[in-house]
């Protein structure tokens, strides 16, 4: 285990807060450094000698969504300094002592934490997720001192308002700042510019490069399923039902989604979006949604639909051949699709989207942002395929 090194996104939150800013913006490509250089922050405000109580809150769109991001990080950071971390050995934690301070982690997804005491520090992890009402909410009763950090991919944002204040800092950075990034991860990033070589080997992204590889503010362009219907919850009067399961396993959510038709409109709820590591863990959530049904799951798993079905749960594999994704999302959009509001479930219909390279868009998704779209086409093809 190497020891952490210094990065500028860290040198830009000591630098504003000693300042006696506002609060301070992490703006950046993926693996640049933002997350790491927050918590080596967070734990710097910590330990500072005499301070005692501070009363910190880290934010992010759903309270769930901290585990398949941010515990894996403090785990791998905060042994880097020594430190046993709060979440090693624990499914499930909302607030933990760090020296003598508290801190909470939040979902913004539940409104009510934000009215009531205030915090001295907030982060929020991945903003652009993060609606402004939280923000101000947040913002209107923290006593010191906030920050925030991103990957730019939108080019509209709330967020982007907020560089118009003098007393709030941005700091922009890329892969480049970051000398601590794992050899496979550098390369994954690097395999989405559009070079010959990668053009020729297929991983070239125009989009997926500048937000990801740049840090850059880019479009959303190219949306698998861009016309959907937001509805608040999910009709009784349902011809058919079926339920469906991508799975995910520590740094990727499971997902479990329910999925009616009638006549030639569509009905999608995400029921479940976490990880689960094996099917000990999974089966009881997944028990007490689909009941007595059956669910169609990832049929590159058999071995966890096989630990599933010894837990008497009625899952089934489903069919995969060649051009079978493309297949599923032409099915999906022979109906008329309505989804119950959701903060993962918009995050997905967002920024699930075609690749592109040099501008032309492909007959292919991204592999990313589609776990709630692969456990959708897994119950509809499996179920509705023959409905006239």
């Amino acid at each position: 285990m190497t020891k952490p090194t210094w990065n500028k996104n860290l040198n830009h939150l000591i630098d504003n807060y000693q300042d006696g800013l506002r609060g301070a913006v992490l703006e950046g490509s993926s693996r640049s450094g933002k997350t790491f250089s927050s918590i080596d922050f967070l734990l710097g405000l910590c330990a500072i000698p005499g301070v005692s109580n501070l009363v910190i809150y880290i934010i992010k769109e759903t309270y769930n969504s901290f585990k398949t991001t941010l515990y894996n990080d403090f785990n791998v950071r905060l042994p880097h300094h020594g430190i046993p971390s709060p979440m090693a050995n624990v499914k499930d934690i909302q607030s933990f002592n760090l020296f003598d301070n508290r801190v909470y982690m939040i979902g913004a997804d539940q409104p009510s934490k934000f009215h009531g005491a205030g915090c001295d520090f907030f982060w929020i992890n991945e903003s652009l997720e993060v609606s402004q009402d939280i923000f101000n909410q947040l913002e209107q009763r923290c006593r010191q001192f906030w920050w925030m950090d991103y990957n730019p991919k939108t080019s509209l944002h709330w967020v982007y308002d907020l560089e118009k204040r003098s007393e709030v800092a941005f700091c922009h950075s890329t892969i480049k700042d970051n000398p601590e990034i794992p050899f496979w991860e550098r390369k994954k990033i690097l395999s989405y510019e559009p070079t010959k070589e990668n053009v020729a080997n297929g991983t070239a992204d125009d989009y997926m490069w500048k937000v990801y590889g740049l840090g850059e503010r880019a479009s959303l362009q190219g949306s698998v399923f861009p016309n959907v219907i937001w509805i608040a919850e999910f009709p009784d009067d349902i011809d058919k039902i079926a339920y469906g399961l991508d799975f995910g396993f520590t740094s990727s959510p499971s997902a479990v989604v329910k999925v009616g038709v009638r006549g030639k409109d569509m009905f999608i709820q995400n029921m479940l979006y976490t990880p689960t590591e094996n099917a000990d863990i999974l089966a009881e959530p997944l028990r007490k949604i689909i009941g007595e049904h059956h669910v169609w799951a990832d049929s590159a798993e058999r071995g966890m639909i096989s630990d599933l079905r010894i837990e008497k749960i009625k899952a089934f594999a489903a069919k995969k051949w060649p051009g079978s994704i493309r297949y599923g999302i032409d099915f999906l959009k022979r109906f008329k699709l309505h989804l119950v509001k959701d903060p993962d479930l918009r995050k997905e219909q967002e920024n699930y989207k075609w690749r592109t390279v040099g501008g032309i868009q492909l007959d292919e998704p991204v592999d990313d942002f589609n776990h709630i779209w692969d456990a959708v086409r897994y119950a509809a093809v499996s179920e509705f395929r023959h409905i006239k």
